[in-house]
């Protein structure tokens, strides 16, 4: 493992444990050479490469990155703590392995990242929501505003976005 500071590949393990989500190995390491400590992650590496298939029907290769771009610019300055957007990532990452064997279409993404926003955070909900579906009218996202209205109350420690006050 090269040191992130010196960049030699002399270091040795002072500690190794799971990582709070259970899917990692993290690692502490010293660099034998400058002395500094670094961590490091070991996680399995998925040998089914899976493949998004994309509203044009271009494929490219499922990368997380991407939902977490969609994430952060739905979250905007919203009080949505890290841990729990990569909670949601992990899961729709999981899901999409555990249910596709080697094509996923993007709506079937989208549609997993709405869903699970919708529960964290509604105004983080609507931002992606305009974007992933594509409303061409005022009257579908007013739609949509009213449906999300009539299915959920205020989420946990948010004032109730439909109310008016």
């Amino acid at each position: 493992m090269h040191c992130p500071y010196c960049d030699r590949d002399k270091d040795k393990v002072i500690d190794s444990r799971p990582s709070d989500s259970g899917d990692a190995i993290r690692r502490r390491r010293e660099c034998l050479a400058c002395s500094k400590r670094f961590t490091t992650y070991e996680r399995v590496e998925r040998t089914e490469r899976l493949m998004v298939v994309k509203r044009d029907g271009t494929r490219v290769p499922f990368n997380p990155e991407n939902i977490m771009r969609g994430i952060v610019a739905a979250c905007g300055k919203r009080p949505v703590p890290a841990t729990e957007k990569e909670r949601v990532i992990r899961e729709v990452e999981e899901e999409m392995h555990r249910e596709f064997e080697r094509e996923v279409p993007s709506r079937a993404i989208g549609k997993r990242v709405a869903d699970k926003l919708r529960a964290v955070d509604h105004v983080a909900y609507i931002r992606f929501a305009s974007e992933y579906y594509q409303f061409s009218t005022m009257g579908e996202f007013q739609r949509e505003l009213d449906d999300l209205a009539d299915r959920t109350s205020p989420a946990p420690g948010h004032p109730d976005l439909f109310s008016g006050q």
